[in-house]
């Protein structure tokens, strides 16, 4: 049983001669070789839905501290400062938020953001209307998504359709001043054209839990701008979730 640190590919798993069952406690599986286990009959499982409500809860987290620059004024305050001024941010309430991806996790962020009375618009290839109007979404095209919404989070999985999806073409697409987090996957969102894109004042802030490579690069020029937040990939990271996901996962390697 692991989580994302432990790799199992390569001399691991030549030598693992009685190996069984590899559970991922969480979702993502990109630390273990599937094929080469599958190709050795070995099982592989993770646990998808222990984590979403923590996740989705982080999205949401990120989107309030983000619209009220709550990061920023934190350090201003610690270097003794008072900058009422400087950290003016902007009301959620009455806000269109714009959820690429309706699964399990955007399935989570809609009706928290309806409970803060924002009105929620997604785009999912695999959703019906009826299924997003049962969450009170109303399901667009992603082209209207990226026009209309003043918020916009994602919620996708890494795929070959999802790489770069938020580029400097789908960036030019959206409204003057829109914000977007990411608490999905780094690769979604290319930073070197998100930065430019809140250089130039078009995107007005971000904020990213996950990075194309993990850690990034410190000296990439997106982690000093001061309209972008930070985390280092804690969507999942509740004591509740991390409990959630290892009953779950040492269940079904009993079973």
């Amino acid at each position: 049983a692991v989580r994302s640190g432990t790799k199992v590919k390569g001399p691991a798993l030549e030598k693992a001669s009685n190996l069984k069952v590899i559970g991922r406690a969480g979702i993502g599986v990109d630390n273990i070789d599937v094929a080469g286990a599958t190709q050795r009959g070995i099982v592989v499982m993770n646990a998808p839905g222990g984590n979403t409500v923590t996740t989705g809860e982080h999205a949401i987290s990120m989107m309030v501290a983000l619209a009220r620059r709550i990061p920023q004024a934190t350090a201003s305050m610690r270097e003794g400062k008072w900058e009422k001024k400087k950290f003016m941010g902007v009301e959620i309430a009455g806000k269109t938020l714009g959820i690429i991806g309706l699964g399990q996790i955007g399935r989570i962020v809609a009706p928290r953001a309806l409970g803060l009375q924002m009105k929620v618009i997604g785009a999912d290839p695999y959703v019906t209307k009826d299924a997003a109007g049962a969450l009170g979404v109303e399901l667009v095209e992603l082209d209207e998504l990226l026009s209309r919404a003043d918020f916009i989070t994602l919620h996708v999985p890494r795929m070959d359709e999802t790489r770069n999806l938020i580029n400097r073409e789908t960036l030019s697409r959206m409204k003057p001043g829109v914000r977007i987090i990411n608490c999905a996957r780094g690769e979604v969102v290319n930073l070197d054209d998100l930065y430019e894109a809140i250089e130039s004042g078009h995107v007005a802030g971000a904020a990213l839990d996950v990075y194309p490579q993990e850690p990034p690069d410190a000296s990439l020029a997106i982690l000093k701008h001061p309209n972008v937040i930070l985390t280092p990939h804690l969507g999942a990271s509740t004591g509740e979730a991390q409990t959630r996901v290892a009953e779950m996962i040492a269940r079904q390697m009993s079973d």
